[in-house]
């Protein structure tokens, strides 16, 4: 009976925000949470094949390590003043291949080309906004990503 209830509990609402999308494996990766600075832009850097090899947030005016696979070409994505990150879309096969970010502002943006299994990110409040990204790479690129969301900073 224990072991169903922690399942349960694992498995819960709650416990989604914290989800792994994609076949995972590798080294684990994740932004450090700033306290201070929103997120205001996104860099993907996409490899031969549509694979997205590796990614950087920017927080404030600083950009986060590159997380992942070195090389790819790099597309951006800037937030505008008082813009946030409302929930993500994307695909992936052996590593990541698609992601739709979209905004507040009813802006999106797209990186890499949509196959494979498909999903959905968002929060669980309707105010929260995305303030870290996590997952795993390989030598090749992002196997696995997943999506912190919390209130956003109050000024």
């Amino acid at each position: 009976m224990l072991l169903w209830l922690t399942l349960a509990l694992l498995w819960s609402p709650t416990c989604w925000a914290g989800a792994l999308y994609g076949r995972g494996g590798g080294s684990y990766f994740s932004t450090t949470k700033d306290n201070e600075n929103e997120i205001t832009g996104i860099r993907v850097f996409i490899g031969i094949g549509g694979i997205i090899k590796s990614i950087q947030v920017r927080f404030g005016s600083s950009w986060s390590e590159k997380y992942g696979a070195p090389g790819g070409t790099l597309q951006e994505f800037v937030l505008q003043s008082g813009e946030y990150i409302t929930g993500v879309d994307g695909s992936y096969k052996l590593f990541l291949r698609h992601l739709v970010i979209h905004t507040s502002y009813g802006r999106k943006a797209t990186f890499g080309e949509n196959s494979g299994r498909s999903f959905s990110a968002f929060p669980d409040g309707s105010e929260k906004v995305l303030t870290g990204v996590f997952g795993q790479h390989k030598l090749l690129g992002i196997s696995s990503i997943g999506f912190d969301w919390d209130y956003p900073i109050v000024r």
